[in-house]
C-alpha cells in the first residue's frame, strides 16, 4: 500500500514530532476537530519529507497507510478521566495535533478501544 501523506500541519512542535516519526512507528489517528476521539491506527511508512502543500519550505509531511479500526472509539473526555493518561500532552496541549504516546499509554488507550 502507498498510504498517504500526513501534511498541512503547520504547529512548530507538532512539525518536530512529525520529524522524529520512524518507518514502522504506529500512530493512532485522532479525530482533533470533530468528535475529538481516537477511531484506529496508522503506519508510518516513510519518514519525514517536505510538504507539498506549504509554500515557506518549512514544513514536513510523513507517509501513512491505515492499520485498523478501533472496536470502540476513544473520546478525548475518556482519556481525561483515566488518571494514568494524565500526564499525556493531548490533555496539556490539546491543540497540539501531533505528539509522542509511551508505551504504558498506548497499551491502556488499546485496551479502553477493546483491541
Amino acid at each position: 500500500a502507498k498510504g498517504a501523506p500526513w501534511d498541512g500541519v503547520r504547529n512548530y512542535q507538532a512539525a518536530k514530532n512529525l520529524k522524529g516519526m520512524k518507518k514502522g512507528d504506529l500512530c493512532f489517528f485522532y479525530h482533533s476537530n470533530i468528535g475529538k476521539e481516537i477511531v484506529g491506527i496508522i503506519e508510518v511508512i516513510k519518514e519525514s519529507f517536505l510538504d507539498k502543500t506549504d509554500e515557506s519550505g518549512r514544513f514536513v509531511a510523513v507517509q501513512v497507510r491505515f492499520r485498523e479500526k478501533l472496536v470502540k472509539s476513544v473520546t478525548l473526555e475518556d482519556i481525561k478521566k483515566n488518571k494514568a493518561l494524565s500526564h499525556l500532552s493531548l490533555i496539556k496541549q490539546s491543540r497540539l495535533s501531533i505528539m509522542p504516546i509511551d508505551s504504558k499509554s498506548w497499551k491502556i488507550i488499546n485496551k479502553m478501544s477493546n483491541i
